[in-house]
């Protein structure tokens, strides 16, 4: 239809050179919208999943049909620029009204360079390096025809047992936001045929759910909800975050999926978003087992009226939707609201000017695993390494001599791609065996398995005795295989599994009474609880799942080229049973006291965690001053400035992240020991002073009252800067006057 065609090629022009990119869009998506049917506007809110055929990813049966017909808006799970292209055009060639499609896929933590796992990349401590590594994440994608992605995950976490903390930055809603923020600004911000539009998800509150079991039920209260879990997702939105996904859990009964309060009172009307909300997989039909639908027909009435606009791969909206809009049960208004919000991301997004400029053939072959983007990965793979314990000065190693490494992980390809890997390969990755050799040579390095990751067979342990003993340094290779995190993928223990601990007990006893050093590194995508390993072996190095550059990010670790900064972005506890753990709990009317049985503690473990949230170590060590505070009384509502200073009093150059901790002493409602309110990460040279400044505002030191309305209340406060929440170099000041009420209550949970 040549008017059509006509319309929206001045449509496009406008987009090009008239107003702010926001209006151009939108009257793009008002104008497209007038010329809609009904079905073709429901259309727009289908998300179709691709499928795999001997070429590779497709479109699913019928779908290239249902294309033309103008019954598809979206794609998820398919990318590759020749099969996008194709797509494309059919949609812009042979639809009635030439609406381009949108190509999606879960862009975790790199496409075909594979980073650290979000988790390892929120131990960096570092958001330019997180937004580093989205940006690299989101050019490699884009080259393959994909526009959008479905992360940051930026659920706050607090159960290690939940698999899908590997996805998240840990259990802390300050450095959780940070680095929220941080990956949206890499996948949105960038030439316009390198981005990403990114998904900030899953809201709300999944990381609470229930027993750390999968898609469960989140029970919090309006306080934790607001304190805790929502500012990461808020964060995520004032940094300009496209687009919302929904979550699988219920709060107080109300499946996310079907909660307007959630989805319509809160996101769109007290934070302003104006993007568009994507179901998860299948999370709208899935309201039916939640028990708040009987059928599809009221799932989907359901879930559009409470603000859901793109049905994820399960196609409610497209065969029950219209009938809901005809029976009066879903308005007419809302169907045009989420219609809208779809073709305005598209314009935004620059897709009616051009539909093709992420299907590059070129660029999917030149773009992706280039030497620089395997040196990104290396250097942010170094960051987030965490040296846990280092008694001795066992590391680092020496480049001479013999080396054992053993343990099932040491030469495992697909381990260090982690959790949702995009289009990453197990051939593009260094292991830490192979790196090993690198630097100290083949020869002299002795692999032994020793046992399987997860099973009782323990064949290999005698084997590993005699490396650890012919040897000169010992590496143990210890922790989880890449499937054992991530969704679904929920334990119930979070100790070493198998018959790892057996292990390393035999070889750390082979090498007793020796000065050899013997080194245990971790790679896993949670907390774990290894009480037996932090006891008893001189060294312990976190390592996560650091991606392609896995291998050489640690050795530059192991042996020195790279002095370790990384610091813990989530509690590590002594046993699962201590779970959920965080730093920043109540104290409780009876905090714990060794001297009195009645108090909050354990009979048989002590109620401390095994490392604390922040915690790491060094090559060298560093001496911090007490603050010293701008003033110690002030008014309530002003500013408080906290000078310190950090010294670096060992013989080598390295990275310190300098953390400053809060305490509203004594409030109108308990308030947790301490919040952490800033943080540094910077380089300091051997016998240098660096000086920080932080500046408390009023927003830092505000609260929400027992209204939940935000306030800062006159009192005491005690500040805390060092290397960790166990921080105990500390100031105190007083605010006085009268309250300062700073925003009235959220709307109310119902």
């Amino acid at each position: 239809m040549p008017r059509i065609k006509t319309f929206l090629a001045l449509a496009c022009l406008t987009t090009t050179l008239g107003a702010q990119p926001t209006d151009r869009a939108s009257r793009i998506a008002d104008s497209v919208l007038k010329l809609m049917t009904l079905d073709e506007k429901i259309g727009q809110l289908v998300q179709a999943p691709g499928q795999w055929n001997q070429t590779g990813p497709a479109a699913p049966a019928g779908g290239e049909q249902g294309i033309r017909e103008g019954k598809i808006g979206s794609f998820l799970s398919l990318w590759g620029a020749a099969e996008t292209r194709k797509l494309q055009r059919i949609a812009v060639n042979e639809s009635r009204l030439h609406v381009p499609l949108l190509f999606a896929m879960d862009v975790i933590h790199g496409w075909r360079t594979i980073f650290p796992v979000p988790l390892g990349e929120a131990a960096t401590w570092d958001p330019t390096a997180v937004e580093r590594s989205a940006r690299v994440a989101a050019v490699e994608a884009s080259a393959f025809g994909i526009h959008w992605t479905f992360a940051p995950m930026v659920d706050i976490a607090r159960d290690a047992r939940w698999g899908r903390i590997v996805e998240g930055s840990g259990e802390d809603p300050f450095l959780g936001s940070v680095m929220a923020a941080a990956r949206v600004r890499g996948f949105q911000n960038g030439p316009p045929n390198t981005t990403l539009l990114a998904t900030v998800k899953h809201f709300a509150a999944y990381g609470a759910a229930e027993g750390g079991r999968d898609y469960d039920t989140a029970e919090l209260s309006e306080r934790t909800l607001w304190e805790t879990y929502l500012p990461p997702y808020e964060a995520a939105v004032r940094a300009g975050a496209a687009t919302i996904m929904s979550s699988f859990n219920d709060i107080g009964g109300t499946p996310a999926h079907a909660s307007r309060w959630l989805l319509s009172e809160v996101l769109r009307g007290q934070w302003g978003f104006r993007g568009l909300v994507v179901s998860d997989w299948a999370g709208i039909e899935q309201l039916m087992p939640h028990g708040v639908a009987a059928t599809k027909a009221e799932a989907a009435t359901r879930a559009m009226n409470a603000g859901v606009d793109v049905d994820m791969s399960d196609y409610v909206y497209q065969t029950d939707l219209a009938a809901a809009v005809r029976a009066g049960t879903v308005p007419m208004a809302a169907v045009d609201s989420a219609a809208h919000r779809v073709l305005r991301a598209k314009a935004a997004f620059g897709l009616f000017a051009d539909p093709y400029k992420h299907s590059d053939t070129t660029r999917e072959r030149t773009a992706i695993l280039t030497a620089e983007n395997r040196r990104a990965a290396r250097e942010v793979g170094r960051e987030a390494i965490v040296l846990l314990k280092n008694d001795r000065d066992a590391l680092p190693l020496a480049k001479r001599g013999t080396v054992a490494v053993i343990g099932p992980l040491a030469d495992d390809r697909n381990a260090p791609l982690g959790s949702w890997n995009g289009a990453g390969r197990a051939e593009d990755v260094v292991t830490p065996l192979a790196a090993i050799r690198e630097v100290v040579g083949a020869s002299r390095v002795t692999y032994v398995r020793g046992v399987p990751v997860d099973t009782p067979n323990t064949d290999g342990i005698t084997a590993a005795v005699r490396a650890a003993r012919a040897a000169d340094a010992v590496v143990l290779v210890l922790g989880e295989r890449a499937d054992m995190t991530g969704e679904a993928s929920v334990r119930s223990s979070i100790e070493l599994p198998g018959e790892q601990l057996l292990l390393a007990k035999a070889v750390v006893r082979a090498a007793r009474g020796t000065r050899k050093p013997v080194v245990a590194v971790l790679m896993n995508g949670r907390p774990l609880a290894v009480p037996w390993l932090a006891d008893s072996v001189p060294a312990l190095v976190e390592s996560w799942f650091l991606g392609v550059e896995h291998g050489h990010a640690l050795a530059d670790v192991l042996f020195g080229d790279y002095n370790p900064a990384g610091r813990l972005p989530s509690t590590f506890p002594r046993a699962t049973g201590q779970l959920p753990m965080y730093y920043d709990h109540k104290n409780t009317g009876r905090p714990p006291e060794e001297s009195n049985h009645y108090t909050s503690k354990y009979l048989d473990i002590p109620w401390t965690p095994q490392f604390v949230f922040g915690h790491g170590l060094s090559y060298t060590t560093f001496r911090y001053s007490v603050p010293r505070l701008s003033a110690t009384s002030v008014r309530a509502g002003d500013s408080v400035v906290v000078e310190v200073d950090v010294t670096n009093t060992g013989r080598r150059a390295g990275d310190e992240v300098a953390q400053l901790y809060l305490r509203d002493d004594v409030a109108t409602t308990a308030r947790p020991v301490r919040e952490l309110r800033g943080f540094r990460r910077l380089t300091i040279q051997p016998g240098e002073t660096r000086h920080l400044r932080f500046v408390l505002n009023r927003e830092a030191m505000a609260m929400l009252d027992v209204d939940l309305r935000r306030v800062v209340e006159p009192g005491t406060f005690t500040v805390w800067v060092g290397g960790s929440s166990a921080a105990t170099n500390e100031a105190r000041f007083t605010l006085t006057g009268d309250v300062v009420f700073l925003a009235p209550a959220p709307p109310r949970y119902h």
